[in-house]
């Protein structure tokens, strides 16, 4: 690039040239027209409106002109660069309302498609049926009381009034656990929940009242009906003069909280180590209420037409558990009751198959509904 100088003619400077500017001029304008998106632009920009592009290069050399010239090919050549640098600007305003509304189809959320492709999880039945049941018993004043599922044979036997030689203590009833030299270590996995008995006659100043709603395990093989891991309600109550009639107060209110109002109950004797006398107690059935009996018309699947159910046994604390429990049963006395929350289960929802409850299926928890 040379000084400034008189004898210097614009005209004859080929980037000057009015004709070479328009060229410059019309072949960025139409790169920017061309242009297709936000990135193509980009790249014309550069091309024709840095400080490297022909028209940049093209300004640098007014300044070798002389005074008289610059005025006109300073016109020029910035007209052709504002002309540019429009049509920049009004190329990319389109091109980003194109693209904004290329996003809003591509990109659109169509809000009425399931939003959630995970299917959702259901709490299990037997959770939400011990919860009801439980509830009923706290209702009336009962405490929740807990113990170890893996439990001494003490607690689980012993301390019940089970005789060394009772049948429940022999391996085809009872899974035993092994010390670590593979003998026996005295331990057991509980077969029934009335160790919790025990434990809280030692652990709770009297008076008791409690509810222990738990698993217990039992050799069994698993069916429609049985299954080797089942739970149970116990209940237990231990004061200075409580009597049978407390206990038929209790179970009434039961059946009528969780089957519904009106339905009799009855005991039927029976036996228990550690109930002294001991029933068990049927409930009226609560879908004929008594009308299938003899009435060969109206069958009833859910009672086989007897019109009673089995819902659990009960009866008077032996005074041997007591004692065991170091409570003096000459001055205080006191009922137990254990019911199976399976057999609620099935009876309350018409379930007709343990295997469901234990098999894990979505399915089968999902038809209870969410229960919290």
């Amino acid at each position: 690039m040379s000084a400034p100088n008189s004898s210097y003619d614009p005209v004859e400077v080929t980037p000057l040239h009015p004709d070479e500017v328009a060229r410059m001029r019309d072949e960025a304008l139409s790169a920017i027209e061309a242009a297709g998106d936000l990135d193509e632009l980009k790249e014309v920009r550069l091309a024709h409106a840095s400080d490297r592009s022909p028209l940049a290069l093209a300004n640098r050399e007014i300044g070798a002109l002389p005074p008289a010239a610059k005025a006109d090919a300073g016109k020029r050549v910035g007209g052709a660069r504002r002309d540019v640098g429009q049509a920049l600007k009004a190329r990319q305003a389109v091109l980003e309302n194109e693209r904004d509304e290329r996003v809003l189809v591509e990109e659109r959320v169509d809000v009425t498609l399931p939003w959630d492709r995970t299917p959702r999880g259901a709490r299990h039945p037997l959770t939400t049926v011990a919860e009801r049941m439980t509830d009923v018993f706290v209702g009336m004043g009962f405490e929740v009381a807990e113990g170890p599922e893996v439990e001494a044979e003490w607690f689980n036997f012993d301390a019940l009034n089970f005789e060394p030689d009772h049948p429940a203590r022999t391996m085809q009833d009872t899974f035993f656990v092994e010390n670590d030299e593979g003998g026996d270590s005295g331990m057991v996995m509980r077969t029934h929940t009335s160790p919790v008995q025990v434990r809280a006659l030692l652990e709770r100043e009297l008076p008791v009242y409690v509810v222990a709603p738990g698993k217990t395990f039992r050799t069994d093989e698993l069916d429609a009906t049985h299954t080797p891991v089942f739970h149970q309600l116990e209940g237990l109550v231990v004061d200075r003069g409580i009597t049978l009639a407390h206990l038929r107060g209790a179970i009434d209110a039961f059946v009528g909280a969780v089957f519904g109002e009106g339905l009799r109950t009855r005991f039927r004797a029976s036996y228990f180590p550690f109930t002294e006398p001991s029933a068990e107690v049927d409930m009226e059935c609560f879908v004929c209420r008594g009308s299938s009996v003899g009435n060969p018309e109206a069958p009833c699947r859910t009672c086989a037409s007897e019109g009673w159910i089995e819902i659990g046994g009960c009866g008077v604390v032996n005074p041997r558990v007591l004692r065991a429990a170091g409570v003096d049963p000459e001055e205080y006395s006191g009922w137990a009751f254990g019911l199976g929350i399976e057999r609620t289960l099935m009876f309350a929802h018409g379930v007709r198959d343990m295997r469901d409850m234990v098999e894990g299926d979505i399915r089968f928890s999902s038809a209870f509904g969410s229960e919290i």
